[in-house]
Protein backbone atom coordinates (compact mmCIF):
# COMPACT_ATOMS: atom_id res chain seq x y z
CA UNK A 1 0.00 0.00 0.00
CA UNK A 2 1.45 3.38 -1.02
CA UNK A 3 1.53 6.30 1.41
CA UNK A 4 -1.24 8.02 -0.58
CA UNK A 5 -3.44 4.90 -0.40
CA UNK A 6 -2.66 4.59 3.31
CA UNK A 7 -3.79 8.17 3.99
CA UNK A 8 -6.87 7.71 1.80
CA UNK A 9 -7.88 4.62 3.77
CA UNK A 10 -7.04 6.39 7.05
CA UNK A 11 -9.37 9.25 6.10
CA UNK A 12 -12.10 6.73 5.21
CA UNK A 13 -11.60 5.09 8.63
CA UNK A 14 -11.87 8.50 10.32
CA UNK A 15 -15.21 9.18 8.62
CA UNK A 16 -16.48 5.68 9.37
CA UNK A 17 -15.60 5.83 13.07
CA UNK A 18 -16.84 9.42 13.39
CA UNK A 19 -20.20 8.14 12.13
CA UNK A 20 -20.40 5.05 14.36
CA UNK A 21 -19.00 7.04 17.30
CA UNK A 22 -22.38 8.77 17.42
CA UNK A 23 -23.89 5.66 19.03
CA UNK A 24 -21.25 4.60 21.52
CA UNK A 25 -23.81 3.30 24.00
CA UNK A 26 -23.27 0.23 26.14
CA UNK A 27 -19.55 0.80 26.63
CA UNK A 28 -18.77 0.52 22.93
CA UNK A 29 -20.16 -2.99 22.43
CA UNK A 30 -22.66 -1.67 19.90
CA UNK A 31 -19.69 -0.43 17.85
CA UNK A 32 -17.97 -3.81 18.14
CA UNK A 33 -21.15 -5.36 16.72
CA UNK A 34 -21.10 -2.84 13.86
CA UNK A 35 -17.40 -3.50 13.20
CA UNK A 36 -18.06 -7.25 13.06
CA UNK A 37 -20.88 -6.70 10.59
CA UNK A 38 -18.99 -4.22 8.37
CA UNK A 39 -15.40 -5.46 8.47
CA UNK A 40 -15.80 -9.23 8.95
CA UNK A 41 -19.10 -10.17 7.31
CA UNK A 42 -19.41 -7.46 4.65
CA UNK A 43 -15.89 -6.39 3.59
CA UNK A 44 -13.75 -9.33 4.77
CA UNK A 45 -10.99 -6.97 6.01
CA UNK A 46 -10.50 -9.08 9.13
CA UNK A 47 -11.73 -12.33 10.68
CA UNK A 48 -13.78 -12.98 13.80
CA UNK A 49 -10.64 -14.43 15.42
CA UNK A 50 -8.55 -11.33 14.68
CA UNK A 51 -11.31 -9.03 15.91
CA UNK A 52 -11.64 -11.06 19.12
CA UNK A 53 -7.87 -10.82 19.64
CA UNK A 54 -8.06 -7.03 19.29
CA UNK A 55 -11.00 -6.93 21.73
CA UNK A 56 -9.06 -9.06 24.23
CA UNK A 57 -6.04 -6.77 24.06
CA UNK A 58 -8.21 -3.63 24.04
CA UNK A 59 -9.99 -4.70 27.23
CA UNK A 60 -6.76 -5.74 28.93
CA UNK A 61 -4.83 -2.46 28.65
CA UNK A 62 -5.60 0.92 30.23
CA UNK A 63 -8.03 3.22 28.45
CA UNK A 64 -11.50 2.81 27.04
CA UNK A 65 -12.06 -0.53 25.35
CA UNK A 66 -13.55 0.85 22.14
CA UNK A 67 -10.77 3.41 21.62
CA UNK A 68 -8.15 0.70 22.15
CA UNK A 69 -9.87 -1.70 19.74
CA UNK A 70 -10.28 1.07 17.17
CA UNK A 71 -6.59 1.95 17.43
CA UNK A 72 -5.51 -1.67 16.98
CA UNK A 73 -7.89 -2.30 14.09
CA UNK A 74 -7.11 0.93 12.24
CA UNK A 75 -3.36 0.41 12.69
CA UNK A 76 -3.69 -3.02 11.07
CA UNK A 77 -5.56 -1.45 8.14
CA UNK A 78 -3.68 1.81 7.49
CA UNK A 79 -0.66 1.98 9.81
CA UNK A 80 0.02 4.98 12.05
CA UNK A 81 -2.17 7.42 10.05
CA UNK A 82 -5.05 4.95 10.34
CA UNK A 83 -4.53 4.50 14.08
CA UNK A 84 -4.46 8.26 14.73
CA UNK A 85 -7.41 9.14 12.50
CA UNK A 86 -9.45 6.12 13.64
CA UNK A 87 -9.16 7.11 17.31
CA UNK A 88 -9.88 10.75 16.48
CA UNK A 89 -12.97 9.56 14.60
CA UNK A 90 -14.29 7.39 17.43
CA UNK A 91 -13.96 10.22 19.98
CA UNK A 92 -15.22 13.12 17.82
CA UNK A 93 -18.97 12.66 18.47
CA UNK A 94 -18.67 11.78 22.19
CA UNK A 95 -16.41 14.80 22.85
CA UNK A 96 -18.80 17.17 21.06
CA UNK A 97 -21.89 15.68 22.73
CA UNK A 98 -20.31 15.63 26.19
CA UNK A 99 -19.09 19.21 25.77
CA UNK A 100 -22.64 20.34 25.00
CA UNK A 101 -24.12 18.25 27.82
CA UNK A 102 -21.57 19.65 30.28
CA UNK A 103 -22.87 23.16 29.66
CA UNK A 104 -26.51 22.03 29.79
CA UNK A 105 -26.16 19.31 32.44
CA UNK A 106 -28.44 20.86 35.03
CA UNK A 107 -31.26 21.14 32.48
CA UNK A 108 -30.85 17.53 31.24
CA UNK A 109 -30.15 15.91 34.62
CA UNK A 110 -33.73 16.08 35.90
CA UNK A 111 -35.53 15.98 32.54
CA UNK A 112 -37.92 13.03 32.64
CA UNK A 113 -37.96 12.69 28.84
CA UNK A 114 -34.18 12.44 28.62
CA UNK A 115 -34.19 9.79 31.38
CA UNK A 116 -36.89 7.78 29.59
CA UNK A 117 -35.10 8.04 26.25
CA UNK A 118 -31.88 6.71 27.81
CA UNK A 119 -33.78 3.72 29.23
CA UNK A 120 -34.91 2.86 25.70
CA UNK A 121 -31.43 3.38 24.24
CA UNK A 122 -29.84 1.09 26.83
CA UNK A 123 -32.47 -1.58 26.15
CA UNK A 124 -31.90 -1.34 22.38
CA UNK A 125 -28.15 -1.89 22.79
CA UNK A 126 -28.63 -5.35 24.33
CA UNK A 127 -29.91 -7.15 21.19
CA UNK A 128 -27.16 -5.50 19.13
CA UNK A 129 -24.57 -6.90 21.53
CA UNK A 130 -26.24 -10.34 21.54
CA UNK A 131 -26.16 -10.56 17.73
CA UNK A 132 -22.46 -9.65 17.74
CA UNK A 133 -21.73 -12.23 20.44
CA UNK A 134 -23.67 -14.92 18.57
CA UNK A 135 -21.63 -14.48 15.41
CA UNK A 136 -18.27 -14.42 17.23
CA UNK A 137 -18.90 -17.18 19.77
CA UNK A 138 -17.55 -19.96 17.52
CA UNK A 139 -14.29 -18.05 17.18
CA UNK A 140 -14.10 -17.38 20.92
CA UNK A 141 -14.66 -21.06 21.80
CA UNK A 142 -12.89 -23.16 19.15
CA UNK A 143 -12.33 -26.00 21.66
CA UNK A 144 -14.55 -27.41 24.42
CA UNK A 145 -11.84 -26.66 26.99
CA UNK A 146 -12.39 -22.93 26.32
CA UNK A 147 -15.77 -23.19 28.06
CA UNK A 148 -13.95 -24.41 31.17
CA UNK A 149 -11.55 -21.44 31.02
CA UNK A 150 -14.55 -19.10 30.77
CA UNK A 151 -16.25 -20.78 33.74
CA UNK A 152 -13.02 -20.60 35.76
CA UNK A 153 -12.63 -16.90 34.90
CA UNK A 154 -16.24 -16.23 35.92
CA UNK A 155 -15.79 -18.02 39.26
CA UNK A 156 -12.52 -16.18 40.00
CA UNK A 157 -14.01 -12.78 39.13
CA UNK A 158 -17.27 -13.34 40.99
CA UNK A 159 -16.31 -15.26 44.11
CA UNK A 160 -12.73 -14.19 44.86
CA UNK A 161 -10.92 -10.90 45.28
CA UNK A 162 -8.43 -11.82 42.56
CA UNK A 163 -7.38 -8.97 40.29
CA UNK A 164 -9.05 -8.97 36.86
CA UNK A 165 -5.63 -8.44 35.29
CA UNK A 166 -4.43 -11.67 36.92
CA UNK A 167 -7.55 -13.49 35.65
CA UNK A 168 -6.68 -12.32 32.12
CA UNK A 169 -3.08 -13.53 32.53
CA UNK A 170 -4.32 -16.90 33.82
CA UNK A 171 -6.65 -17.11 30.81
CA UNK A 172 -3.67 -16.56 28.52
CA UNK A 173 -1.69 -19.27 30.32
CA UNK A 174 -4.65 -21.65 30.01
CA UNK A 175 -4.88 -20.84 26.29
CA UNK A 176 -1.19 -21.65 25.82
CA UNK A 177 -1.64 -24.91 27.73
CA UNK A 178 -4.72 -25.88 25.70
CA UNK A 179 -2.97 -25.22 22.39
CA UNK A 180 0.14 -27.13 23.51
CA UNK A 181 -1.98 -30.10 24.58
CA UNK A 182 -3.95 -30.06 21.30
CA UNK A 183 -0.77 -29.78 19.21
CA UNK A 184 0.80 -32.65 21.17
CA UNK A 185 -2.26 -34.86 20.67
CA UNK A 186 -2.35 -34.37 16.87
CA UNK A 187 -0.79 -37.24 14.92
CA UNK A 188 2.47 -36.29 13.25
CA UNK A 189 2.96 -36.74 9.53
CA UNK A 190 5.29 -39.66 10.21
CA UNK A 191 2.76 -41.37 12.50
CA UNK A 192 0.02 -40.82 9.95
CA UNK A 193 2.00 -42.64 7.25
CA UNK A 194 2.75 -45.58 9.48
CA UNK A 195 -0.89 -45.93 10.61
Amino acid sequence: MTRKEQWKKALWLYLYFAKVGCYTFGGGWSIIAQMQKDFVAKRGWTTDEELLDKISVGRSVPGTMISNVTLLFCYSQAGIPGAILGVLGIITAPVIILSILTFCYTRFRDNIYVARALVGVRAAVVPIMVVSMKSMIKSAFPYKLCYGVTLLGFVLCTFTSMSNALVVVLGGVCGLAIMRWIDASKPTAKTGKEG
